[in-house]
């Protein structure tokens, strides 16, 4: 299974933004530093933001950040809402779908496949956010201290 480049760019933003300890990220940085098209990330962060993962405060100080800790966002729910992950194949119209299980079969693996993200949350992908935040070219204000992660 291939995810799509939109939740590629849905849990890179998320990924930074729980690397961060805390204040608001622009669009634009964000954009920047994954070198993403700044619409592309755009249409994710509104996505995201009326979906409740993330919080959006417009305005000259404006920014996003995360709406709930990171310990609290699974990834197999944010999964589930950038890929829709409903019927992988269309079925409409193919003459053996009478008499066919092939969708029962690609039911059962999405189920697989989702439930292994199911068991981890952000929190997991962040785990190492001193290493991180120096990838991504954080302040040594921006990085929280691990100890108290």
């Amino acid at each position: 299974m291939k995810l799509t480049k939109y939740t590629d760019y849905a849990m890179r933003l998320m990924i930074y933004l729980g690397s961060r300890s805390s204040g608001l990220s622009s669009i634009r940085e964000i954009s920047d530093t994954f070198s993403v098209s700044q619409n592309h990330m755009m249409k994710v962060v509104q996505d995201l933001a009326s979906a409740q993962f993330l919080v959006s405060v417009r305005g000259r100080n404006g920014g996003i950040r995360l709406a709930r800790p990171a310990n609290e966002i699974n990834l197999g729910a944010l999964l589930r809402h950038t890929e829709g992950l409903t019927d992988l194949i269309d079925c409409q119209g193919c003459r053996i779908a009478p008499a066919c299980t092939l969708p029962i079969v690609l039911s059962e693996a999405t189920a697989a496949f989702v439930a292994v993200f199911d068991k981890y949350t952000l929190a997991d992908l962040v785990g190492r956010r001193s290493a991180l935040g120096a990838l991504l070219g954080f302040r040594a204000a921006d990085q929280p201290d691990e100890s108290l992660s």
